[in-house]
């Protein structure tokens, strides 16, 4: 029996193991590629490193411009969709109005279809707007991919609050804009900042619709990443994909204590 339990903590040990080598691994290779300027077969590591390609990167116009309009765009969109989504969610959450479960599904249904057809679709109707190659075309467009954080996650945060507090409240003689305020709105406010991140990390990745709705004038880093992943310098795409890690990176680091495992599941009504 002891040998039993033993060999199975050793195979969850050995498949943790593995799956952190297949999550981690590829994003290590990319890290030591933004660093090495000279990585040949059969060497495990690079024999030569350097920063000569962050430099030459840095430097490049097209890099601080894509940079710029990737988080400006990110930004844009994000607090623009929170801005329609959380009042939208928290009816949905307290409203009880006929077809409220079909809007809820179809906020997923955006998610659940291939997004390039989709975005064709848009192309073809923001062409005849004129917003084909326009900042807010790409904001409008970059917003579909944050409905379905925006959305359910504070409806599920919302309907998670208990009523008798804010019952008591309203007891006490509060109005109700004080208690959304300061009894409401506090307790959703992790759930509301983990879909917040969520979203904007989203955004920030998202490729194909900053292709089809910015091209040519609006150019985000993913979009840049594309050209110059079918270079001959792997470091140059190695160093970009570095750069685009930072910010979302730096965002769930400062938001940490809202990303717990917790909050993201009873967002999700697990």
């Amino acid at each position: 029996m002891m040998r039993r339990e033993h060999g199975g903590a050793v195979l969850s040990w050995l498949l943790a193991a593995a799956l952190f080598l297949f999550l981690i691994g590829p994003i290590v290779t990319v890290v030591v590629w933004a660093f090495a300027e000279r990585w040949r077969y059969p060497n495990l590591i690079p024999t030569v490193w350097g920063l000569r390609h962050w430099q030459a990167m840095l430097s490049r116009r097209d890099v601080a411009e894509a940079m710029t309009a990737s988080v400006t765009i990110s930004a844009a969109a994000t607090c623009i969709a929170a801005a329609l989504c959380w009042p939208a969610a928290y009816a949905m959450a307290r409203v009880a109005f006929p077809g409220r479960r079909i809007v809820l599904l179809a906020f997923l249904a955006v998610q659940a279809f291939p997004r390039f057809p989709l975005y064709v679709a848009i192309a073809a109707f923001f062409l005849r707007l004129g917003l084909v190659g326009t900042f807010w075309g790409v904001v409008i467009v970059q917003m579909i991919g944050a409905l379905l954080y925006l959305v359910w996650i504070p409806t599920a945060a919302f309907r998670a609050i208990r009523p008798e507090l804010e019952e008591a409240a309203f007891d006490l003689g509060a109005s109700r804009l004080r208690v959304f305020f300061e009894i409401t709105l506090p307790q959703a406010a992790p759930a509301l900042t983990a879909s917040f991140v969520l979203a904007f990390t989203n955004i920030f990745f998202e490729t194909e619709g900053a292709l089809l709705i910015g091209s040519p004038e609006i150019k985000t880093v993913p979009v840049l990443m594309l050209q110059l992943a079918s270079d001959v310098v792997v470091q140059n795409a190695a160093v970009l994909c570095v750069m685009l890690w930072v910010p979302t990176l730096c965002l769930l680091v400062l938001s940490r204590r809202f990303m717990g495992s917790r909050t993201v599941a009873a967002g999700l009504g697990a």
